[in-house]
C-alpha cells in the first residue's frame, strides 16, 4: 500500500492528521539532520498500521517533506 505524506521536521509537538484526500500530516519533533526525522516517520507510520518499522520503506521524498511510503500490510490487513 502507498501513502502520500506531508512532514513538518523540528515541531514542538509530534502531531499525526489526515487530510482529507486521505494523505497523512505528521509534525515531528525531530530536526531534518542525519535522516532522523525520515526515521520517526517510518516508526510513526509503522505504529498507525501495526506493521515493524522494517515494513515502512520511503520510495520519493527522502529530503523533501513530501513523501510517498510503501507499507507492506499482512495478507488480512489487506482484506478490510
Amino acid at each position: 500500500m502507498y501513502i502520500r505524506v506531508r512532514v513538518n521536521p523540528s515541531a514542538k509537538k509530534e502531531r499525526v492528521e489526515e487530510a482529507k484526500n486521505g494523505d497523512l500530516l505528521l509534525s515531528v519533533r525531530d530536526p531534518a539532520e542525519q535522516n532522523r526525522a525520515n526515521t520517526r516517520v517510518r516508526e510513526i507510520v509503522a505504529a498507525r498500521f501495526g506493521v515493524p518499522v522494517g515494513k515502512v520503506r520511503i520510495i520519493s521524498g527522502h529530503r523533501s517533506s513530501g513523501k510517498v511510503l510503501s507499507v507492506d500490510l499482512p495478507c488480512e490487513a489487506e482484506e478490510r
